[in-house]
Protein backbone atom coordinates (compact mmCIF):
# COMPACT_ATOMS: atom_id res chain seq x y z
CA UNK A 1 0.00 0.00 0.00
CA UNK A 2 1.16 3.71 -0.01
CA UNK A 3 1.00 4.93 3.81
CA UNK A 4 1.30 8.22 4.49
CA UNK A 5 2.58 8.49 8.10
CA UNK A 6 2.48 11.00 10.74
CA UNK A 7 5.09 10.98 13.71
CA UNK A 8 7.79 9.18 11.77
CA UNK A 9 10.34 10.50 13.94
CA UNK A 10 8.50 9.78 17.42
CA UNK A 11 8.86 7.09 19.71
CA UNK A 12 6.13 5.53 17.99
CA UNK A 13 6.70 6.91 14.87
CA UNK A 14 9.97 5.24 14.58
CA UNK A 15 8.85 1.83 15.18
CA UNK A 16 5.98 1.96 12.58
CA UNK A 17 8.27 3.36 9.62
CA UNK A 18 10.03 0.41 10.29
CA UNK A 19 7.24 -2.28 10.22
CA UNK A 20 5.20 -0.55 7.44
CA UNK A 21 8.79 -0.58 5.28
CA UNK A 22 10.00 -4.40 6.38
CA UNK A 23 6.30 -5.23 4.83
CA UNK A 24 6.90 -4.08 1.70
CA UNK A 25 5.05 -0.78 1.49
CA UNK A 26 5.50 2.39 0.16
CA UNK A 27 5.86 5.57 3.06
CA UNK A 28 5.48 8.83 2.21
CA UNK A 29 6.91 10.62 5.53
CA UNK A 30 5.48 14.15 6.76
CA UNK A 31 7.90 15.74 8.77
CA UNK A 32 8.36 19.20 9.88
CA UNK A 33 11.72 18.62 9.79
CA UNK A 34 12.26 16.01 7.14
CA UNK A 35 16.19 16.15 7.38
CA UNK A 36 15.84 13.85 10.61
CA UNK A 37 14.93 11.10 8.35
CA UNK A 38 17.45 9.27 6.16
CA UNK A 39 16.61 8.70 2.39
CA UNK A 40 16.07 4.94 2.36
CA UNK A 41 13.77 2.69 -0.49
CA UNK A 42 10.12 2.57 -0.15
CA UNK A 43 10.22 5.76 1.95
CA UNK A 44 9.47 9.82 0.53
CA UNK A 45 9.96 12.59 2.98
CA UNK A 46 8.33 15.07 2.92
CA UNK A 47 8.01 18.43 4.73
CA UNK A 48 4.73 19.75 6.16
CA UNK A 49 3.29 21.08 9.00
CA UNK A 50 0.37 19.21 10.66
CA UNK A 51 -1.31 22.04 12.00
CA UNK A 52 -1.99 22.89 8.56
CA UNK A 53 -4.96 20.81 7.03
CA UNK A 54 -3.91 21.83 3.44
CA UNK A 55 -0.49 21.12 3.87
CA UNK A 56 -1.79 17.67 5.02
CA UNK A 57 -3.79 17.40 2.33
CA UNK A 58 -0.90 18.52 -0.60
CA UNK A 59 1.30 15.81 1.32
CA UNK A 60 -0.79 12.66 1.90
CA UNK A 61 -3.25 12.67 -1.62
CA UNK A 62 -3.03 9.65 -3.70
CA UNK A 63 -2.11 7.41 -0.40
CA UNK A 64 -4.15 4.44 0.39
CA UNK A 65 -4.24 5.29 3.98
CA UNK A 66 -3.21 7.39 6.77
CA UNK A 67 -1.20 6.15 10.15
CA UNK A 68 -0.64 9.02 12.32
CA UNK A 69 1.65 8.31 15.77
CA UNK A 70 1.13 12.56 15.84
CA UNK A 71 2.39 13.96 19.33
CA UNK A 72 2.06 17.40 20.61
CA UNK A 73 5.03 17.05 22.62
CA UNK A 74 4.78 15.91 26.11
CA UNK A 75 6.79 18.95 27.50
CA UNK A 76 5.34 21.23 25.49
CA UNK A 77 2.78 23.69 27.83
CA UNK A 78 -0.14 24.12 25.62
CA UNK A 79 -0.11 20.31 24.59
CA UNK A 80 -3.77 20.55 24.95
CA UNK A 81 -4.09 22.85 22.18
CA UNK A 82 -1.77 21.45 19.90
CA UNK A 83 -2.58 17.96 20.41
CA UNK A 84 -6.47 19.02 19.16
CA UNK A 85 -5.23 21.34 17.05
CA UNK A 86 -3.01 19.30 15.11
CA UNK A 87 -5.01 16.03 14.87
CA UNK A 88 -8.31 17.79 13.60
CA UNK A 89 -5.84 19.44 10.80
CA UNK A 90 -4.67 15.97 10.15
CA UNK A 91 -8.60 14.70 9.84
CA UNK A 92 -9.57 17.59 7.60
CA UNK A 93 -6.56 17.13 5.33
CA UNK A 94 -6.91 13.60 4.92
CA UNK A 95 -10.60 13.81 3.98
CA UNK A 96 -10.28 16.63 1.85
CA UNK A 97 -7.49 14.39 -0.27
CA UNK A 98 -10.62 11.66 -0.73
CA UNK A 99 -8.11 9.03 1.66
CA UNK A 100 -10.94 6.94 3.49
CA UNK A 101 -8.44 4.57 5.93
CA UNK A 102 -7.44 6.23 8.94
CA UNK A 103 -5.83 4.91 11.80
CA UNK A 104 -4.18 6.55 14.90
CA UNK A 105 -2.14 5.54 17.92
CA UNK A 106 -4.03 7.43 20.74
CA UNK A 107 -3.44 7.65 24.51
CA UNK A 108 -4.15 4.76 26.99
CA UNK A 109 -6.13 7.51 29.44
CA UNK A 110 -9.31 6.71 27.58
CA UNK A 111 -9.32 3.24 28.60
CA UNK A 112 -12.25 2.54 31.14
CA UNK A 113 -11.86 0.46 34.77
CA UNK A 114 -14.29 -2.05 35.99
CA UNK A 115 -16.38 0.78 37.45
CA UNK A 116 -16.83 2.58 33.95
CA UNK A 117 -14.66 5.60 34.68
CA UNK A 118 -11.86 6.57 32.37
CA UNK A 119 -8.36 6.17 33.91
CA UNK A 120 -7.91 9.85 32.83
CA UNK A 121 -10.65 11.15 35.62
CA UNK A 122 -8.68 8.94 38.40
CA UNK A 123 -7.55 11.14 40.96
CA UNK A 124 -4.00 9.34 40.89
CA UNK A 125 -3.91 10.12 37.52
CA UNK A 126 0.02 11.28 36.60
CA UNK A 127 -0.23 15.16 36.93
CA UNK A 128 3.04 15.04 34.14
CA UNK A 129 0.75 13.31 31.27
CA UNK A 130 -3.00 14.78 32.06
CA UNK A 131 -3.04 17.09 29.51
CA UNK A 132 -1.83 15.38 27.14
CA UNK A 133 -4.18 12.65 28.37
CA UNK A 134 -7.12 14.83 28.15
CA UNK A 135 -6.67 15.62 24.67
CA UNK A 136 -5.99 11.99 23.52
CA UNK A 137 -9.23 11.21 24.84
CA UNK A 138 -11.28 14.40 23.65
CA UNK A 139 -9.60 13.14 20.15
CA UNK A 140 -11.32 9.68 20.12
CA UNK A 141 -15.07 11.29 21.30
CA UNK A 142 -14.36 13.46 18.19
CA UNK A 143 -13.55 10.28 16.26
CA UNK A 144 -16.24 8.47 17.38
CA UNK A 145 -18.78 10.64 15.49
CA UNK A 146 -16.71 10.72 12.15
CA UNK A 147 -18.86 9.13 9.44
CA UNK A 148 -16.55 9.81 6.02
CA UNK A 149 -12.98 7.94 7.08
CA UNK A 150 -12.89 4.65 7.75
CA UNK A 151 -11.33 5.44 11.05
CA UNK A 152 -9.20 2.91 13.85
CA UNK A 153 -8.04 3.95 16.99
CA UNK A 154 -5.43 1.91 18.93
CA UNK A 155 -4.63 2.44 22.69
CA UNK A 156 -1.49 1.59 24.30
CA UNK A 157 -1.57 -0.61 27.43
CA UNK A 158 -1.10 1.36 30.67
CA UNK A 159 2.56 0.48 31.22
CA UNK A 160 3.71 1.81 27.90
CA UNK A 161 6.46 4.11 27.60
CA UNK A 162 9.66 4.76 25.98
CA UNK A 163 11.80 2.94 28.76
CA UNK A 164 9.31 -0.07 27.79
CA UNK A 165 11.05 -3.19 26.49
CA UNK A 166 12.31 -3.38 22.65
CA UNK A 167 12.21 -6.53 20.80
CA UNK A 168 9.51 -7.25 18.45
CA UNK A 169 7.96 -10.97 19.05
CA UNK A 170 4.94 -10.34 16.61
CA UNK A 171 2.49 -11.42 19.37
CA UNK A 172 0.13 -9.80 21.14
CA UNK A 173 -3.52 -9.89 23.18
CA UNK A 174 -6.02 -7.95 21.71
CA UNK A 175 -8.87 -5.89 23.81
CA UNK A 176 -11.33 -3.27 22.91
CA UNK A 177 -12.23 -0.68 25.58
CA UNK A 178 -10.32 -1.67 28.88
CA UNK A 179 -7.02 -1.99 30.10
CA UNK A 180 -4.98 -5.29 29.31
CA UNK A 181 -2.92 -6.83 32.33
CA UNK A 182 0.81 -8.51 31.90
CA UNK A 183 1.07 -11.87 33.85
CA UNK A 184 -0.04 -9.59 37.11
CA UNK A 185 0.42 -6.10 36.63
CA UNK A 186 -0.42 -3.58 34.26
CA UNK A 187 -0.51 -4.00 30.35
CA UNK A 188 2.70 -3.40 28.75
CA UNK A 189 4.10 -4.14 25.23
CA UNK A 190 7.55 -2.61 22.76
CA UNK A 191 7.07 -0.03 20.53
CA UNK A 192 7.80 -2.73 17.31
CA UNK A 193 4.92 -4.87 18.70
CA UNK A 194 2.69 -2.30 19.19
CA UNK A 195 3.67 -1.24 15.82
CA UNK A 196 2.79 -4.77 14.22
CA UNK A 197 -0.55 -4.69 15.63
CA UNK A 198 -1.44 -1.34 13.67
CA UNK A 199 0.04 -2.48 10.43
CA UNK A 200 -1.65 -6.03 10.96
CA UNK A 201 -4.81 -3.24 11.34
CA UNK A 202 -4.05 -1.94 8.08
CA UNK A 203 -3.63 -5.48 5.95
CA UNK A 204 -6.43 -6.57 7.37
CA UNK A 205 -9.03 -4.02 9.24
CA UNK A 206 -11.03 -5.73 12.05
CA UNK A 207 -11.83 -2.41 14.28
CA UNK A 208 -13.01 0.07 11.74
CA UNK A 209 -14.97 2.92 13.34
CA UNK A 210 -13.77 1.13 16.57
CA UNK A 211 -11.27 1.56 19.37
CA UNK A 212 -8.97 -1.28 20.58
CA UNK A 213 -5.90 -2.01 22.70
CA UNK A 214 -3.32 -4.48 22.87
CA UNK A 215 -0.67 -5.81 25.21
CA UNK A 216 1.80 -9.05 25.87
Amino acid sequence: MKVALIGATGFVGKALLEELLARGHDVTALARHPEKLNARPGLKVLAADVQDPAQVQAAVTGSDAVVSAFNAGWANPDIYRDFIQGSRAIVSGTKAAGVRRYIVVGGAGSLYTPQGTQLVDAPDFPAAIYEGARAARDVLSELRNETSLAWTLLSPPVAFHPGSATERTGKYQVGSDTPLSTGDGPGTISAADLAVAVVDELEAPKHVGKRFTVAW
